[in-house]
């Protein structure tokens, strides 16, 4: 029998329909045509004559099956069936029965524990023995999905042996465990997978961002280190300064007391030679007995030279204790001065970063204060940062309270706003500024204060107040073991006898310095 494979679409198309003969007959004249179409030909002419040759006959013709052409093309079908089969993919499941290239596998066959393509499928679909068969999707190493025990697949999940059973099983063994489909168990598996997943993803992102702050921290420690150097150097000079200066002080001492030495000695060397001469002149007179002789010879004498009471003048060694003192004192003040001008603005920068967006509880809000209807506010971990307008006001008192006080005073005596009592504020009364520890700690006020801004970091127990205009620290506070929230403290003073403190205290969104 010849074969199809070597022939084109067109030698197996019908000429009505343009497809693969389905049925093909021939006529009396000896074309061919698929005889559900010449059929219908027919049916739908008024005369009876071929569609190729237009050869007209006077009846119909009874045509004839060709079998030969039936067969070839019923090949040709099945080999161009073959080639549009798509081949199988790295994942898919293959057909067990093609040989050389290996086509997807649509079906998968429980009984023969078999797995075929589309061709290969064909005789399931039309064998009356074969489609009795069951067939699922495609599935590879079909025996090993099937109970050992049952012969039966494996689509169910015992949760207490934690393995894979048929339905039979769970008539037995498994009687009276509880099982579920595997598709349900494989879900809940793959949730456990994908929570462990993104625990995973959760501890990477930790270890990025532990890494993150190393690499921040080592370039803060860069500029940590270039700022000490830069400050040291500073620092260095002030002291090199101060050095220059009390040695030239103490020299400077020293040589005023050479000089008052010097004079001292001439004075006395002039003296003993005064004295000395006035001897001479009376050492005849000194062995005269007799009297008036004596004292008119000593009246005729010279006047004696004026000297000095020495027992009233009294030589001691100078004192360079108060000297150095002093001297230190002022080297600790500029010290100072040099350490607030090159680490206030870096520092007032750095803290300024944790400004909070903080508002007043009206219950608790002083008589003077003018509070909005934001709610309030309290912090409890971390570190915030506020700043407070004080230009214009002779007092006024700012920082934080603890929660725990008595935030609305109504004693006699009032509690000491100290820390001992959960204050820690600074205040402002005629002209001194103090911090309110125990004792009050006096702090340097500058003129033009205007502005206060209030650092709180919870880990460190510090609470610094800084002058933001001058950008300059005004106090730390620090060592404390801060005790549930905290809240922002303002307390406007008092209006004073003529109403001269009447400016509100204003809470100011933060500018960050350059």
């Amino acid at each position: 029998m010849a074969s199809a494979t070597s022939w084109s679409e067109d030698d197996f198309s019908c000429s009505i329909c343009l497809d693969v003969f389905s049925s093909p007959v021939s006529t009396p004249c000896g074309h061919n045509f698929c005889r559900a179409c010449i059929t219908k030909f027919w049916d739908e002419q008024a005369q009876y004559k071929c569609p190729v040759c237009n050869e007209l006959f006077h009846t119909r013709p009874d045509w004839r099956v060709n079998t030969l052409l039936s067969e070839l093309a019923a090949q040709f079908k099945m080999s161009v069936r073959v080639k549009e089969q798509p081949c199988v993919e790295p994942g898919e499941v293959p057909c067990d029965v093609c040989t050389g290239t290996q086509l997807k596998a649509v079906k998968s066959c429980l009984e023969c524990f078999t797995s075929y393509c589309h061709t290969h499928l064909e005789p399931h679909q039309r064998v009356r023995g074969l489609k009795k068969h069951r067939l699922v999707e495609p599935m590879d190493c079909l025996e090993e999905r099937m109970c050992k025990k049952h012969e039966r697949l494996l689509e169910l999940f015992c949760r207490t042996e934690q393995e894979c059973v048929c339905q039979f099983c769970t008539e037995g063994d498994h009687r009276s465990h509880p099982v579920v489909p595997l598709k349900k168990e494989y879900e809940v598996k793959m949730a456990q997978l994908a929570k462990i997943e993104g625990m995973i993803q959760e501890r990477k992102l930790k270890i990025k961002e532990i890494k993150d702050i190393v690499d921040l921290s080592k370039k803060d420690a860069d500029r940590e280190l270039a700022g000490g150097l830069q400050a040291l150097t500073a620092l260095m000079c002030c002291i090199e300064k101060w050095q220059d200066d009390f040695n030239q002080m103490v020299k400077k001492k020293m040589k005023s007391t050479e000089k008052k030495a010097e004079d001292l000695i001439k004075e006395l060397e002039q003296e003993i030679e005064d004295l000395t001469n006035r001897s001479a002149e009376v050492k005849p007179l000194s062995h005269t007995k007799d009297h008036l002789h004596f004292l008119q010879a000593f009246r005729s004498l010279k006047d004696p030279p004026p000297t000095r009471n020495w027992n009233m003048v009294a030589a001691c060694p100078p004192s360079y204790v108060e000297t150095l003192k002093s001297s230190l004192d002022q080297l600790e003040e500029t010290l100072n001065m040099e350490i607030r001008k090159l680490w206030g603005p870096a520092e007032l920068k750095r803290v300024q970063q944790y400004e909070k967006d903080v508002t007043l509880d009206p219950d608790t809000a002083h008589p003077l204060l003018t509070v909005s209807k934001d709610g309030k506010q309290g912090f409890k971990s971390g570190k915030f940062y506020f700043e407070v307008q004080v230009k214009g006001k002779s007092s006024w008192r700012l920082g934080v309270a603890g929660q725990y006080i008595e935030r609305k005073i109504k004693t006699i005596w009032p509690i000491p706003f100290t820390p001992s009592n959960s204050y820690w504020v600074i205040s402002l009364h005629k002209n001194e500024l103090v911090f309110n520890g125990s004792p009050y700690i006096r702090l340097p006020l500058r003129a033009g204060l205007e502005k206060v801004g209030v650092f709180v970091d919870f880990n460190e127990g510090l609470v610094s107040f800084y002058d933001v205009k001058a950008r300059v620290i005004i106090y730390s506070a620090t060592g404390y073991n801060f005790i549930g929230r905290l809240y922002p403290l303002l307390s406007p003073g008092s209006l004073g006898p003529c109403g001269g403190n009447s400016r509100s205290l204003i809470l100011s969104p933060v500018n960050q310095t350059d």
